[in-house]
């Protein structure tokens, strides 16, 4: 079962994915917060397991709770899955170095977002659909970097573990990289571990960050992700 907590500043948005969620058997409801203070509260007090987070909310926005949940060590197990309008694309960007397991447009399908739930609580990083990778090369050098992984830790990454962490920056899930790489899911999983590992990745949103900004997946000159 997949706890979430629903945190937006406008009720009727709540009650909408509240209605929605509530009908899936794998999904529970464990509480909704319309700023991000209280989602904090909430994410310690209720145990989520996923919180679907907005970014735009009073007294503390979705960015800055973010970045306190990722920080508590003991919530160390909650991921944060923001929802967002495309309007303010930079925020998508400081949300993922803030400790947000993903992103998502308010625009996305239904299925999109139940996806989009269950592959964060697995511990993914969800950068679909294809035009929100983008975001995340274009605004890159943009916003303060995070610490660029040493030399020596790429040197030290095995030519599989390379691969997956290419396929990883460019939005794929554990299972989309299998099917790619004649691999199980639980091997591709193993094989980006031992790469946020070795280049001290705090998780795979911050391994697709250090992918990116090494160099190791290159950017187009329109600022989108390189393909081969």
């Amino acid at each position: 079962m997949i706890r979430v907590l629903l945190v937006d500043d406008q009720p009727l948005i709540r009650a909408g994915f509240r209605m929605f969620l509530a009908s899936e058997p794998d999904i529970e409801i464990v509480g909704e917060a319309g700023n991000g203070r209280e989602a904090v509260r909430l994410a310690r007090t209720g145990r989520a397991d996923v919180v679907l987070m907005d970014i735009r909310m009073p007294e503390l926005d979705g960015i800055e709770a973010t970045r306190e949940i990722a920080a508590s060590e003991d919530l160390a197990g909650v991921r944060i899955l923001i929802l967002t309008t495309f309007e303010n694309d930079e925020n998508v960007v400081r949300a993922l170095r803030a400790g947000a397991g993903g992103f998502l447009g308010k625009n996305a399908e239904p299925d999109e977002l139940l996806r989009a739930i269950r592959v964060v609580a697995a511990g993914e990083t969800l950068l679909s659909p294809a035009a929100t990778r983008g975001l995340v090369s274009r605004f890159l050098s943009e916003v303060q970097p995070v610490p660029l992984p040493p030399p020596e830790g790429l040197e030290r990454l095995t030519e599989r573990e390379r691969e997956v962490l290419v396929l990883v920056a460019h939005g794929m899930t554990n299972d989309e990289i299998g099917e790619r790489l004649f691999l199980s899911p639980l091997t591709v999983k193993t094989h980006a571990n031992r790469a946020m590992a070795k280049l001290g990745a705090r998780d795979r949103a911050q391994l697709v960050v250090m992918a990116y900004q090494s160099g190791l997946v290159p950017l187009a000159p329109t600022g989108r992700p390189g393909h081969g």
